[in-house]
């Protein structure tokens, strides 16, 4: 049986196929098709097809990761929606919170909600905090808002109802009377989305699901038609956000775990390759053509956030939903990032990026303004004649004559004007690493670094060297990553529930009693009899009395009360450098999360007969390492013609057909039995 998967990013869309029986890998690239992403989707498979003879009819599991989400809801192309809630809370999507991302900021704004005040309606209705009903359901006001809803001729309706996290009775109710007046309009509940408390964020989640479903649910149904047209047809599933995978009309149900759908994927691919080397720490790391992405791996485990806010950032809060996502950092930082002068005379780099088209000025697509490609290429450590495999011809006199141009205003040559280019972007990669990490009260000197993606490994081994990392590894197909991570990723559901108890010895049987209804509820998500296939981690939302929020806790298998509170002190020590050891604790949360067990990819062993430092050796290039050093001889090689176990020595490029490694002076690189290729300074052990 053969595993397919696809990954479509900013600019290219990505396939890996991984046949069981022979092990034999198949891989393609094409450029993203943005208006209609599900072509590019059937374009990879078709080069796959061509280039590697893949048999779509021979393909058993289809996983899909991508950008469709995201780009809907930053773009704003969402369809037009309306909010149904209770009477006087209409406006606390508007309102928000009074907290700052950056409490002295002055340039601090509050982002424009997702539904217009004319479209948020108000029904009479009362469900107490302990799910009692205090008033029921008004009738009169359904039959208004319906009947105003259909004038407005709204695509979705978001129902939001106070307190429906403890009763969902008036959320359902409601819905049903909408969906019997209007039958050709998405209803979206917010108790099917969340069972979690915090009007305000709820209300953020059920808008933005709403928003986008309708146009995940027509994406998801014509790229069925496509796969099914191309003979895959297998069980399609989609790439969760949580780093599980989950059908196409799971998916299509709650688009808005798909948010990070792409980027999980490679955090997924990150665990697996730190379970070869036996690393329980690790550090993952993606450039792709359009962002920069990270996430820190503890303890063999990423870290998954209940809560994500979309558009953060120094000047804005974002929007807060509550969805299970891995905890991943993103910058617009990647290979296609333009490289620009602004009204300061400074250089700057993204996060405007040329995508795939026109793309970068290199491609000869009608890109004028350089970027971080046509750098590395000015700088000799991309190949022009092997780019994407040799299917894209790079011209370096245009990328030349548009670097020029830039450094006619920066006072620079061309080398220094795009080396001046990579050590932005190099800066602002760091900064992102030290954001997970750092910031995150962790020591990246504990972490092996994972760099993937096809502009990753172009920066690997300067930015292992700035983090003083364990050491520097590039897996296998590092271009296309992503779609790698899919294959090692398990169907995953996160069954969260927000659950208030006082931490002591009567709170553990109650606990027992929701964990064992939490259980039963995500064998049925799977369809299986029993929980046998399953395998379960329990984490608690607990927080001191007198605080506000609380921290994650995983608390192993043992729900003991000193237990959890060790558990607790040190998780809330970690987070803010301080614990209450003594203090009463409170139970907030519940958080299950259950995987299915099912075969995942393996990284195969490298058979070394016939390869050679003499076989894997292609040439000599020069490569400019900086105004200090200038330019320098660089050996290049074949990546999958080393033999295991050769060390090269830098400086030296790595090629392979999706991305390029560089090794800097004074490093060393091997290649190990599982294709890893590892980069340490010389000297390291």
């Amino acid at each position: 049986m053969i595993r397919l998967a696809t990954d479509v990013g900013g600019t290219f869309t990505d396939l890996l196929g991984y046949d069981e029986q022979t092990g034999q890998v198949y891989s393609a690239k094409s450029l993203t098709t943005i208006d209609d992403q599900s072509r590019g989707v059937v374009d990879t498979i078709d080069a796959a097809r061509t280039s590697d003879g893949l048999e779509p009819g021979q393909v058993g599991f289809f996983v899909h990761g991508g950008t469709t989400v995201i780009n809907a809801i930053t773009e704003r192309k969402g369809v037009r929606t309306a909010l149904v809630t209770t009477r006087g809370i209409r406006d606390v999507l508007e309102i928000g919170r009074g907290t700052r991302p950056d409490l002295y900021n002055l340039r601090f704004h509050t982002p424009a909600p997702y539904v217009e005040r004319a479209l948020r309606f108000e029904i009479g209705e009362r469900i107490g905090a302990d799910g009692s009903v205090l008033e029921r359901i008004n009738q009169d006001d359904m039959e208004r808002v319906a009947k105003a809803l259909q004038a407005e001729g709204v695509e979705a309706v978001a129902i939001l109802f106070l307190n429906s996290y403890a009763n969902p009775e008036h959320e359902a109710a409601c819905a049903a009377y909408l969906s019997d007046r209007l039958p050709d309009t998405t209803i979206c509940c917010s108790h099917e989305i969340s069972s979690l408390w915090r009007e305000y964020e709820r209300s953020n989640t059920v808008v933005l699901n709403a928003y986008v479903k309708p146009i995940i649910s027509r994406y998801f149904q014509k790229l069925e038609t496509k796969l099914i047209d191309a003979t895959v047809r297998c069980a399609h599933y989609a790439m969760l956000s949580n780093g599980g995978v989950a059908s196409f009309r799971q998916a299509s149900d709650a688009p808005l775990n798909l948010v990070e759908s792409g980027p999980s994927g490679g955090v997924a691919g990150a665990v697996r390759i730190g379970e070869f080397l036996g690393e329980q720490n690790v550090l993952a790391f993606d450039v792709g053509g359009t962002t920069a992405k990270c996430s820190v791996i503890v303890d063999g485990k990423p870290r998954v956030f209940s809560e994500y806010k979309m558009e953060w950032s120094r000047q804005s809060p974002g929007y807060p939903v509550q969805v299970p996502v891995v905890d991943i950092v993103e910058i617009g930082s990647g290979g296609g990032s333009i490289a620009r002068v602004d009204e300061f005379g400074a250089l700057t780099v993204g996060p405007e990026s040329a995508g795939s088209k026109p793309g970068p000025v290199c491609y000869g697509f009608g890109g004028t303004e350089p970027t971080v490609t046509d750098a590395k290429l000015l700088t000799g450590v991309i190949n022009p004649d092997n780019f994407a495999g040799g299917k894209i011809r790079l011209d370096v006199e245009a990328a030349r004559e548009a670097m020029s141009g830039l450094g006619e205003r920066l006072g620079l040559n061309v080398e220094n004007t795009a080396q001046a280019i990579l050590d932005l972007a190099e800066a602002n990669m760091i900064n992102a690493l030290k954001l997970v990490t750092i910031q995150r009260g962790y020591d990246p000197r504990d972490f092996t670094l994972v760099v993937t993606g096809g502009g990753g490994p172009l920066f690997a081994a300067s930015l292992g060297r700035e983090l003083n990392a364990k050491r520097v590894v590039i897996p296998p197909h590092a271009g296309i990553f992503s779609a790698w991570g899919m294959l090692a990723a398990k169907p995953r559901v996160d069954m969260r529930k927000t659950w208030f108890r006082e931490l002591g010895a009567e709170a553990i049987a109650p606990l027992e009693r929701e964990l064992n209804t939490l259980r039963q509820s995500a064998t049925g998500y799977f369809g299986q009899d029993t929980d046998e296939a399953l395998t379960f981690v329990v984490a608690l939302q607990l927080r001191y009395r007198g605080q506000e929020h609380s921290v994650t806790t995983h608390v192993g298998t043992k729900l003991d009360p000193a237990s959890i509170a060790d558990h607790f002190h040190a998780a809330h020590k970690t987070a803010y450098s301080f614990d209450l050891v003594g203090t009463a604790i409170e139970i907030t949360g519940i958080h299950l999360v259950a995987e299915l067990q099912s075969p995942v990819i393996s990284c195969h062993t490298v058979n070394g007969d016939g390869l050679t430092k003499e076989t894997a050796q292609t040439g000599l290039r020069k490569v400019f390492e900086g105004a200090e050093r200038g330019w320098v001889d660089s050996n290049v090689f074949h990546r999958e013609k080393m033999p295991p176990g050769l060390e090269i020595a830098g400086p030296a490029l790595i090629e392979e057909p999706t991305t390029t490694t560089l090794i800097l002076t004074g490093q060393t690189v091997q290649r190990n039995e599982h294709g890893l290729l590892i980069v340490t300074e010389k000297g390291d052990t």
